[in-house]
């Protein structure tokens, strides 16, 4: 097994550390699987990193163990790899890689990223948003026809306030839909914008999707705009997912037919090379990309309605239970068995969609909470809160 190899790409050098460890467990692809898969999609890929921060999202003992985050560019870094200061909300700030060419691409790989997750914002604008994005997420139950239904949804409803709409598969169970913009807006404007294109879509299709916020109130497919705050990123055009399968551009006409376990480590290559980038068109649309109209519509929908005054914090409007906070997913899982083992007549009771399980973020790391929603129980025998099956602080150094 070699423990090296040199790519040259971008008239540099990158160095590939353990080139055949396995990244992949279930399919046997390797790191070097995956450097020479960016390199083979290079161009599309860029389209959706060139210029901007990203958030090191490193899976370094593979995908099926909890990957940790890392804002902060490594210090120990080639002298061409550029950084960019970004300052979050809560007041904080950090030096992060800039995804300015293939190598820098290349060369985050090699430390354990295995998706691209970039800000909206290129260099040297960091406080006006060029994207904006919508993330499609289907609650448990949905139909991938369905979850596309809705994707059509999202394209009338930006292109009827002047912007193009550009459909990509999550390389998981959603779907994204994308819009250039040209910068001028805030944050707090881009996502008042999209907030209004989910609020849209639920108005036209109400039992089909949902804006609502919290989980246990959500049916169907939820419209996320929340990916559009200062602090959210989302895995870009071709990032290849945990699952194996890749966050794929596609045109319009091929949504309705398409799969997306059709578009995987091992096929977009392929694709790319017959058909090209359906995307290659699509910074030319940023030039008419005004939010004008959709903050508009915000203003005509309103605000939501607010909790009453005096009620502290928001007060569940479903019947929640918490069964763990676990560090990773498998083990919160493993807990959840065990409640159901435990209570069996109320499990039976259960729809898919009352297990709600979030993946969380600590200070870098994820963690994976998971509640039950008591709503399909018979009020007398709904069980109470018990210890957590699993009780993972991930907050605590």
């Amino acid at each position: 097994m070699s423990d090296a190899e040199i790519i040259e790409v971008a008239g540099r050098e990158v160095k590939i550390t353990s080139p055949e460890r396995v990244v992949f467990p279930r399919t046997g692809h390797t790191k070097l699987d995956l450097v020479r898969f960016y390199a083979a999609v290079g161009e599309g890929a860029l389209r959706g990193v060139a210029d901007r921060p990203l958030v090191l999202k490193r899976f370094v003992h593979g995908v099926d163990e909890e990957p940790f985050f890392q804002k902060r560019a490594p210090a120990k870094r080639p002298a061409w790899i550029e950084v960019a200061e970004l300052r979050y909300p809560s007041g904080r700030s950090a030096e992060e890689v800039v995804g300015r060419d293939l190598a820098a691409v290349l060369w985050t790989v090699n430390l354990g990223c295995v998706d691209l997750n970039p800000h909206p914002v290129r260099v040297p604008d960091l406080d006006h948003p060029d994207e904006l994005r919508i993330d499609l997420d289907p609650v448990p139950g949905v139909s991938w026809d369905e979850i596309v239904d809705v994707a059509f949804l999202a394209r009338d409803v930006l292109g009827e306030h002047g912007l193009t709409a550009w459909p990509k598969t999550s390389g998981s169970r959603g779907f994204h839909v994308y819009a250039r913009i040209t910068p001028g807006w805030t944050f707090p404007q881009l996502r008042k914008a999209a907030e209004a294109v989910a609020r849209e879509i639920e108005s036209r299709a109400p039992g089909l999707a949902t804006s609502h916020w919290w989980k246990e109130e959500r049916q169907g497919v939820f419209v996320d705009f929340n990916q559009n705050a200062r602090d959210r990123t989302v895995a870009s055009a071709y990032s290849v997912r945990p699952t194996g399968l890749v966050s794929t551009p596609l045109r319009w006409d091929e949504v309705r037919g398409c799969r997306p376990e059709a578009f995987s480590l091992d096929t977009v290559p392929a694709r790319f090379a017959a058909e090209g980038d359906p995307w290659a068109e699509m910074d030319s649309s940023a030039a008419e990309g005004s939010l004008d109209s959709l903050l508009a519509l915000a203003k005509e929908q309103g605000p939501r309605p607010k909790a009453p005054k005096g009620t502290g914090r928001r007060q569940p409007t479903m019947p929640l239970i918490e069964i763990a906070r676990a560090q990773t997913k498998n083990e919160a899982l493993v807990g959840l068995d065990r409640w159901k083992a435990r209570h069996p007549e109320v499990a039976a009771l259960l729809e898919p969609a009352d297990i709600l399980i979030d993946s969380m973020r600590g200070r870098s790391s994820a963690w994976t909470r998971i509640r039950i929603n008591l709503q399909h129980v018979p009020e007398s025998e709904r069980p109470a809160q018990e210890p957590l099956e699993v009780d993972y602080d991930p907050w605590k150094r």
